[in-house]
């Protein structure tokens, strides 16, 4: 498989921002679901635990990360089925996500953004959103779940190409 990059580096007054979209057909709410229950979630991308809404926080097990320490999850913006935004730490920083779903006749749009983004960790990061983001699109068909090696490296040059210049 031969996965193309399709994500977007933009500039924003605290850095750059990595956003991502897919497309279902499918309703709002089903994809939501998706992103949101844990046991759907399961199928793309980890398992959370505790006791969910804006506000609190919960536990987030990685499915697809060898020996991925849980990671905790505040839920800062939770408005069904459009908005879900979360402020994730784990041993290797921490992570701003936001889930925003639109619906235009029988097609849910999910735009994913990940916020405020190190420039050095852009060449690195959007390819695993890109995976992800598969995983989830092969996971809601029923097909086979793609290979990380088939984004990464091959994808690292599609995000650091869009990075504006150094000042």
């Amino acid at each position: 498989m031969s996965p193309r990059p399709t994500g977007r580096v933009v500039s924003t007054p605290a850095g750059v921002d990595l956003v991502l979209e897919r497309q279902f057909r499918a309703p709002i709410e089903d994809v939501w679901k998706s992103v949101t229950e844990s046991e759907s979630l399961s199928r793309w991308f980890g398992t959370w635990s505790g006791d969910a809404g804006p506000g609190k926080h919960v536990t987030l097990q990685m499915g697809f990360e060898k020996d991925a320490p849980p990671s905790q999850v505040l839920i800062e913006t939770c408005e069904a089925p459009h908005h879900l935004a979360v402020h994730m730490k784990d041993d290797h920083g921490e992570w701003r996500l936001e889930a925003l779903l639109s619906q235009a006749g029988d097609v849910t749009t999910l735009r994913f953004v990940q916020r405020s983004v190190k420039p050095e960790d852009v060449a690195s990061v959007g390819p695993g959103w890109e995976y992800y983001l598969d995983m989830l699109v092969a996971a809601r068909a029923g097909a086979s779940l793609p290979d990380f090696g088939d984004y990464y490296p091959a994808m690292k040059e599609h995000f650091a190409a869009q990075l504006p210049p150094a000042k």
